[in-house]
């Protein structure tokens, strides 16, 4: 291959300056954004799982192992195939939180830095071998472009060009928050050209070497040791570990991890991945077979990672340099996002977490610059691991080492995912325990092959020393021993109130319970104050200005929802700009919630709900049913005509139905969460009363709304769970807006007023007309009295007369008082007997009622709590009934005795009672059991209605005696004067 060096660097500097412009112009917007954000184009940019090792060390790992090399394929695409379950929970947790690495997603499950430390640290050190493997690969292919013999300076140089690449693709931002469009297009472009170019090497191998496929058979048939090369390792059992090695491995890696769900455009794409990607790694894989059997029907003796440029080389048509192309295009872009993602999860949980010096307005920037010597200094780390390997290990070895050390990575993973129980302490200890076994029976002895510790060997019963014969076996050891570990420590030790937390939110299928703890800010300016002194109050201004954006708050928000969801947004982009371990501290610093137990607060019903409508979608079975079953019971509540506020244990307000929408003018949006208190001061005052008095109903209570008064009727309930496990203390209010009704109820009670007095015109003119006829002969008396005394006499039973004649008149008057009484009046004193005997004069003035005997029994004194005008009514009405049921000579009795707090008047009749067909219905409107003419049926509706209002009850029992007579008995609450 007589390739000069300067060519070889041309190609690679005019590839590389190639993606970059695919970058920028789509970082420009010159790309259409559906183009952009098209699932092809994801599923491309997840081609950069197809390394150089995929290009080159996949050839020597078939050579090597046969069909075993389909695991490397095969892994990954069942954990696409898997997406669903295993992806989407993934990405929802990244994207809902910001996380942007394995680690941002342990450090946030675990609410550890430790972890997030860990995990950094030792995933740098899995990766070395792999990034040293695109290194050594790319190196090696020019040394057999060109013969040079200098791969150390050609290393470097290539290191320098990824390190201005990496920074140009995906540290050109001040941020990393925002998603790199540009570096999604160019990875996807990059694996275009590979698969393009390896194809092409195959299908040179193909036609090239064997003339095509008929060929390709034949030559087969001829020489079977060439398919007993692939197929004879299957024999020995080994796949399965090689697949599991293959498997989560792949997504766990950083470069995977970025592409997959940090730079994850369309979520809808994973999707399309869970095929699309298979199928990208298939065409892959076919090309293989064919590049090992071209290269020995060639009789090739070049190493078998670099059988595909050999091939090229031997074959012409410039297929080395299309070789050389691919395993370029593969090398680069894994180098370039691992570098990006492992630069941000050393600065995420590494750097910051120990930086001394607060942070400030000259944050972003200072971010900007650690985040691009921390890819300088991973792209340094990966040529010094080059540089200690040499020569001595093939592109298998280096893969196998990362492979197997990122595996140690899953248990925790299935924990984050599946497992509530798992704690800090358990994923600390057996990542320790795995990568311990890792690095004594794989990295030591693949570094240092004078270190075989064989004592460890003999522990494990593992036969053999050499890599080639012991690494599946190791893989089995190390991860069973993690995960034990993990297991045992988690369940010997207890998760921290914020793990429990942190762990419903990522559990898969978990509605994630969340209380509502009670904040110490009040307001948007006391975020802003609290987070000046960790960030400076530039980007405290910032940060909380771009939060209450994302949420669509304004910065008038006082609702302790609405503070609760800007403190959780606020730490959201905080994790995205400086990982969620600093995130959660700052935040638990300088805004925390007040000191409370867990069960003195409610859970978080909107977050919960929230939550629901988002796994609608993904809801089945009984689930969906339930889901379906909650909807129509909250679809109810939402449309019921009458107002309904639900209120947590803390006040706070958690429902707001329609019919409160229409009443009070606020929108269910902006009061949601806030507190009764927040109210308008008509409302607030009465809400506020009510829900914190003793009464759990008030039939009138007075509002203005909308400039007029208001009649509501008020009922609250109390919350209780039918389950211990289930919180209550809630309250439920449920308002009815009665003033049609109760204007509608004045009126007829003046109308049943009116109708009474027009039964008693006959009995009025008469009670009138006797003292009025006995003035008129006393005056004629005194034109023919001398004596002085006499007259005297005269004239005092004329002033006794007239006296006769206005209390007839102030009785009238006072009967026929419209309703509308206000609430103030009811408190006023009512005199029982009084009262009683009133209406018993009122009632004697109606001749058809004058025989009647009405016995007043209620002892002096006794008053109860009320309006004198309508109990009068209530007694008129009751009596009259009575009357109109009994005899003449039968006496209607009324008696009153005297409780602890409340005074029961009895109206008793021996009349023919009520009727069974009645009696449930006794106190509705037109309900009435006398003659057509002779009733409305409205009267003890109405009585029904002023007792209530009084804060009264009255019930009916009939019959009393012998199959006959009726008792009304009511419940009044006594006055009780003031001492």
């Amino acid at each position: 291959m007589d390739y000069s060096l300067l060519q070889v660097f041309l190609i690679a500097l005019g590839y590389l300056l190639f993606l970059f412009a695919v970058a920028w112009v789509t970082d420009k917007g010159w790309v259409p954004s559906r183009i952009v954000r098209h699932p092809a184009i994801y599923v491309f940019s997840l081609g950069v799982y197809a390394s150089a090792w995929a290009i080159y060390g996949s050839i020597g790992f078939a050579q090597a192992y046969g069909y075993n090399f389909l695991a490397y394929f095969l892994g990954l695409s069942g954990a696409f195939m898997l997406g669903p379950i295993l992806l989407a929970p993934i990405l929802r947790l990244t994207s809902t939180h910001q996380l942007g690495s394995l680690a941002d997603l342990f450090a946030f499950r675990f609410r550890s830095r430790m972890v997030g430390a860990a995990t950094t640290v030792l995933m740098l050190l899995g990766m070395l071998p792999l990034l040293a493997l695109q290194i050594k690969a790319v190196t090696e292919s020019i040394q057999l472009l060109t013969g040079v013999a200098d791969l150390r300076r050609m290393a470097l140089g290539f290191c320098v060009l990824i390190m201005l690449f990496a920074i140009l693709f995906g540290a050109r931002h001040a941020t990393a928050r925002q998603k790199h469009e540009g570096l999604v297009m160019a990875i996807a472009t990059e694996s275009v050209i590979k698969i393009v170019a390896f194809v092409a090497i195959a299908l040179l191998g193909l036609f090239g070497s064997f003339g095509g496929l008929d060929a390709l058979n034949q030559w087969l048939v001829d020489t079977p040791e060439a398919l007993y090369t692939l197929y004879g390792p299957l024999k020995d059992n080994t796949w399965h570990t090689t697949i599991l090695a293959f498997f989560v491995s792949a997504v766990v890696m950083p470069h995977m991890f970025h592409m997959t769900f940090t730079e994850n455009l369309n979520p809808r794409a994973l999707v399309t991945a869970s095929w699309g990607l298979p199928l990208l790694l298939l065409v892959i894989a076919l090309c293989i077979p064919i590049i090992i059997w071209a290269a020995m029907h060639e009789g090739l003796d070049s190493p078998a990672d670099f059988f595909a440029l050999a091939l090229g080389g031997q074959i012409g048509y410039h297929g080395a340099l299309l070789a050389y192309l691919a395993g370029l295009a593969g090398a680069s872009g894994m180098l370039i996002v691992a570098t990006l993602a492992l630069s941000s999860m050393a600065l995420n949980n590494l750097v910051l977490p120990v930086r001394r010096r607060g942070l400030d307005e000259r944050l972003y920037r200072w971010l900007l610059w650690a985040r691009r010597l921390l890819i300088c200094a991973v792209l340094l780390a990966a040529y010094l691991f080059y540089l200690s390997t040499g020569n001595n290990h093939s592109l298998t070895e280096l893969a196998v080492l990362s492979f197997v050390a990122t595996l140690q990575f899953v248990p925790g993973l299935i924990g984050v995912l599946f497992w509530p129980a798992a704690n800090r302490r358990g994923v600390l200890w057996g990542l320790y325990a795995g990568f311990l076994i890792w690095a004594l029976m794989l990295f030591f002895p693949t570094m240092v092959p004078q270190w075989q510790p064989s004592w460890l060997y003999d522990l494990l019963r593992i036969s053999g020393h050499s890599m080639n014969m012991q690494w599946h076996h190791i893989t089995i050891a190390s991860v069973l021993a993690n995960a034990l570990v993990f297991v045992a420590v988690s369940l010997l030790s207890q998760s921290s109130q914020s793990e429990r937390a942190a762990a419903d939110a990522c559990i898969i299928g978990s509605l994630r319970r969340p209380f509502r703890w009670e904040l110490a800010a009040t307001s948007v300016p006391d975020f802003v104050a609290a987070l000046t002194e960790p960030l400076g109050p530039a980007t405290a201004q910032r940060e909380v200005t771009l939060a209450l954006r994302d949420l669509g708050f304004n910065d008038g928000e006082t609702r302790p929802y609405a503070l609760r969801r800007l403190r959780d947004r606020v730490e959201t982009n905080l994790s995205g700009l400086l990982g969620p371990a600093v995130a959660h501290q700052i935040m638990d610093d300088v805004l925390p919630y007040k000191a409370q137990k867990e069960n003195e607060s409610d859970e978080d019903i909107q977050f919960i709900e929230a939550r629901l409508e988002l796994y609608r979608d993904r809801l089945s079975g009984l689930a969906a049913e339930l889901d379906s079953l909650r909807r129509f019971h909250r679809q109810t509540l939402l449309e019921l005509p009458m107002g309904v506020i639900s209120l947590g244990s803390d006040g706070e307000i958690i429902g707001w139905n329609h019919a409160m929408e229409q009443l009070t003018g606020v929108s269910a949006l902006r009061i949601t969460g806030s507190r009764l208190s927040d109210l308008g001061e008509d409302w607030s005052e009465t809400l506020c009363r009510f829900a914190q008095g003793s009464a759990t109903r008030e039939p009138a209570a007075e509002v203005s709304l909308r400039g007029q008064q208001c009649v509501l009727s008020l009922h609250k309930s109390q919350v209780q769970g039918d389950l211990p496990a289930e919180r209550s203390g809630g309250l439920v209010i449920v308002i009815e807006d009665i003033t049609d009704l109760h204007e509608l109820e004045a009126q007829l009670t003046h109308n049943e007023r009116l109708a009474s007095i027009g039964r008693l015109a006959a009995g009025v003119a008469h009670e009138i007309g006797n003292p009025v006829t006995a003035i008129a002969c006393l005056a004629q008396n005194i034109d023919h009295d001398e004596d002085l005394a006499d007259i005297r006499q005269t004239s005092r039973q004329i002033v006794e007369q007239t006296r006769r004649i206005s209390r007839i008149v102030e009785s009238l008057v006072t009967f026929s008082h419209s309703g509308g009484t206000p609430q103030h009046a009811l408190n006023m004193p009512v005199d029982v007997q009084a009262t009683v005997s009133e209406a018993i004069e009122l009632l004697k003035m109606d001749p058809e009622r004058r025989r009647q005997q009405f016995e007043n029994h209620c002892p002096p004194g006794l008053a109860v709590r009320g309006d004198a005008q309508r109990l009068l009514q209530v007694f008129v009405n009751l009596l009259a009934n009575a009357a109109d049921a009994s005899q003449p000579e039968d006496p209607v009795r009324v008696s009153a005795q005297a409780g602890e707090h409340s005074i029961d008047i009895l109206v008793e009749d021996h009349g023919h009672g009520i009727p069974a067909e009645l009696r449930d219905a006794l106190f509705e409107p037109f309900a009435t059991s006398k003659p057509v003419g002779r009733g409305t049926g409205l009267g003890l509706a109405l009585v029904y209605s002023i007792i209530e209002d009084h804060f009264g009850s009255i019930r009916a029992e009939s019959p009393i005696a012998d199959q006959r007579g009726t008792r009304f008995v009511i419940t009044l609450p006594g006055f009780q004067h003031d001492t």
